[in-house]
């Protein structure tokens, strides 16, 4: 292999991918807000403060007087501290007080701290789940997504396809780039140079069209990878304690608020995502078709959606291939359905 086949843009992009989802969960376990200590203002005795008893190692244990409470004793001590000025120096190093470093707040995120406490089988249940949307990913971009056969068929079978089925009316057609006989809802990728059977659409961060072979597995990951990204941002935020200044919170929370909000941002885009997905599955549509409807000859002709046969089964058809049977088949039944009941 070449070397700069290396740097063809699916490589790239799995690889970006691949390291950017270890980078995220490397500073979820790893990262902990380090304690720096900045000192704290010092305040200096004044002239007009009022002396506290000082210690009894100095002047020994405060006693009162017989009959005299022991507010009194300690007004009568102040007093004597003040008939002996040489005790003044003493009694100011004693009470003034002490510069106290400014930590602040200790965090970590949650796995950090279970990592510490011992508690595995939390950290190795997202590690899991962070590995399996990992290998779904390159699972949806690795594989075939449905491409029309290429090689060059029989012509009585080429004749079979393109008649059996379906109406004259919305005849077969051969597509103008790859010059192969094209499905009903198949599409030609001008990124991939294919065309794909129930072609969705083709997605960058996929480097791979989505079509009907990998769509199942799309929206399988897009759930897996929600479900990630919402842990991984609860444990991001989990992390994060707000202090000032904001210099020093900012290199010790700087990274882990980054990824919070590289989290956010994943998990809006997944979720919007998986949405639009599910509705288009529940309903027995593609992005194409939703999208250019208008473009589409087999749909022009047609008020609503030809491959629409209620939830239950367009879900089933989906994920698990049942009722089987072709997209030309169910276009012509239909087609029969509507004339029947004009």
């Amino acid at each position: 292999m070449a070397p700069w086949a290396l740097l063809r843009p699916g490589v790239l992009v799995r690889t970006g991918h691949t390291v950017l989802t270890w980078g995220i969960t490397l500073v979820l376990f790893l990262h902990d807000t380090d304690t720096l200590s900045v000192p704290g203002p010092t305040r200096c005795p004044r002239s007009d403060d009022r002396l506290e008893p000082l210690s009894p190692l100095i002047l020994g244990p405060a006693r009162p007087f017989p009959g005299i409470d022991s507010q009194d004793s300690e007004d009568q001590l102040d007093e004597g501290l003040a008939s002996r000025p040489a005790l003044w120096p003493l009694a100011a190093q004693v009470q003034a007080p002490q510069p106290q470093p400014h930590s602040p707040p200790l965090a970590s995120p949650a796995l950090r701290q279970w990592e510490e406490q011992g508690e595995l089988l939390v950290p190795l249940t997202f590690l899991l789940l962070v590995l399996g949307s990992l290998l779904l990913y390159l699972a949806v971009s690795l594989m075939d997504p449905g491409y029309v056969n290429v090689l060059p068929q029989p012509q009585e079978e080429a004749k079979e396809e393109q008649t059996a089925m379906v109406p004259q009316a919305i005849p077969l057609r051969r597509c103008r780039y790859c010059m192969v006989l094209q499905p009903l809802r198949a599409r030609h990728c001008r990124e991939c140079r294919r065309c794909v059977r129930r072609y969705d659409h083709h997605c960058p961060w996929m480097e791979n069209c989505v079509g009907e072979r990998n769509h199942p597995v799309f929206v399988a990951y897009l759930a897996l990878q929600l479900v990630v990204l919402l842990w991984g941002l609860y444990l991001a935020w989990s992390g994060l304690r707000f202090f000032r200044p904001w210099g020093l919170w900012l290199r010790s929370s700087g990274l882990l608020f980054a990824t919070f909000l590289l989290l956010s941002l994943f998990s809006l885009v997944a979720s919007l995502l998986l949405a639009s997905h599910l509705y288009l599955v529940a309903s027995n549509t593609t992005t194409w078709e939703f999208i250019s409807s208008h473009r589409i000859a087999y749909l022009r002709q047609r008020p609503g959606n030809p491959f629409d046969r209620g939830l239950t089964r367009n879900l089933a058809h989906f994920f698990c291939g049942w009722p089987s049977g072709s997209w030309e088949t169910l276009w012509a039944e239909d087609e029969e359905g509507s004339s029947q009941d004009v």
